[in-house]
């Protein structure tokens, strides 16, 4: 009995103190709601009254409390320092101007090549001015626009494109990042672009300068001079010595021609003539002139400066009319024909400059100029041949 009364004492006890402990809490919680205000009002009038923080709160954390998202980022060592005032000059070394020091900027900062201002901050300057906006464009610079926000199939969102910016396709660079790219700009000036065109090709003869001799009369070789080919000869010197009856017989007409009288001279004259049609040298002439006789053999002599490139004559032989007894060539001036591909056309010209290196002489180089374009297209190679006039007085360049 005595156990149920002292129990039900118990329980009556409890009982009252429920309502007691209910009121504790309820009082503890409205002191803490009270302190959370007092503390987010004090925390903003300081913050705001130019109050800081004690210093040994981490500077992460402070720039939190204080609502400085762009401190917060603020991490890792300094890359740079820019100007106090935000103006697009920048130094890699710590700098002063009128007294104020440039700002240390940390490698957490300022990553971003969206159009940024320089603390750190995106901002859009076209919803601030308040500009309206035309349409979206494909992130990708695909040709699709939407005239409402949306995605494309990776996910990415549809750029703006605001009043005054409609070409879609310009990419803008704040000036800080242009400054710190090393991006420079120059006033746009009319210049010589230099592209250089390589092709295979080969020497050749000028085709102006080879010469021949011949004959016009029926003739036999006497004796030829020792010369043969790829022996340098000059104009004038003496290749062989001959007898035609014909050219023999003409000046004996001449020389009696000279010895008539006035009345003579036109005949003389026309005797001359026939000389000088048969291919007779002038030093010939001008030794029957001076002679008054007639030579039994006629030395004939290389008409021009040049090469010997092939000899077809042998002492004694029968020469026949329009035989080529010697071919020479001046190589002073020669050509590189050189296969030119066909996109390259465009860029070259008659009279343009070129230089020529001969796979013999890896280590020159001769200056010629561009003579004639031939108008014809090889179809198997898609080349057009190119003449090139080349300067060859020391006979480097061989055909």
């Amino acid at each position: 009995m005595d156990q149920i009364i002292e129990s039900f004492g118990q329980d009556h006890k409890e009982s009252l103190s429920r309502p007691k402990r209910r009121s504790h809490l309820l009082a503890r919680t409205v002191v803490c709601l009270v302190g959370a205000i007092v503390g987010a009002v004090t925390g903003f009038s300081l913050g705001h009254a130019g109050w800081s923080l004690p210093s040994w709160i981490p500077s992460e954390l402070a720039a939190v409390l204080e609502d400085r998202p762009e401190a917060a980022r603020a991490s890792g060592e300094v890359i740079y320092y820019r100007d106090p005032d935000g103006e697009p000059f920048y130094s890699a070394v710590p700098k002063a101007v009128n007294g104020r020091e440039y700002v240390p900027v940390r490698s957490g900062e300022d990553v971003s090549f969206d159009l940024q201002d320089e603390t750190g901050t995106a901002t859009n300057q076209q919803q601030a001015n308040g500009r309206k906006i035309l349409y979206y464009r494909n992130p990708m610079g695909l040709p699709d626009v939407s005239p409402t926000p949306k995605k494309d199939s990776m996910g990415m969102d549809y750029l703006p494109v605001y009043e005054g910016e409609e070409d879609g396709s310009t990419v803008q660079v704040s000036l800080g990042k242009l400054q710190r790219t090393g991006v420079r700009t120059e006033a746009v000036s009319r210049r010589v672009l230099q592209t250089l065109l390589r092709g295979p090709g080969t020497i050749q003869l000028d085709e102006r300068r080879v010469a021949v001799v011949s004959l016009r009369s029926e003739s036999f070789i006497e004796k030829v001079e020792p010369v043969t080919t790829g022996d340098r000869v000059k104009k004038g010197q003496s290749l062989l010595r001959l007898y035609s009856p014909e050219i023999s017989a003409a000046a004996a007409q001449y020389v009696a021609a000279l010895g008539q009288s006035r009345l003579g001279l036109l005949s003389a004259s026309g005797a001359r003539q026939r000389l000088e049609n048969l291919n007779v040298p002038e030093d010939v002439l001008q030794q029957i002139e001076r002679t008054r006789g007639v030579p039994l053999t006629l030395n004939w002599s290389a008409p021009r400066d040049g090469i010997i490139l092939e000899r077809a004559v042998v002492d004694g032989m029968r020469a026949m009319p329009g035989e080529v007894l010697f071919r020479l060539a001046d190589v002073s001036v020669v050509w590189a024909l050189i296969d030119v591909a066909e996109r390259d056309l465009p860029m070259i010209a008659v009279g343009q400059a070129v230089k020529i290196r001969p796979r013999g002489y890896s280590d020159r180089m001769f200056d010629g100029t561009i003579a004639v374009i031939y108008p014809q297209i090889n179809t198997a190679t898609r080349t057009a041949r190119v003449r090139i006039e080349l300067a060859n007085p020391e006979a480097i360049l061989l055909p």
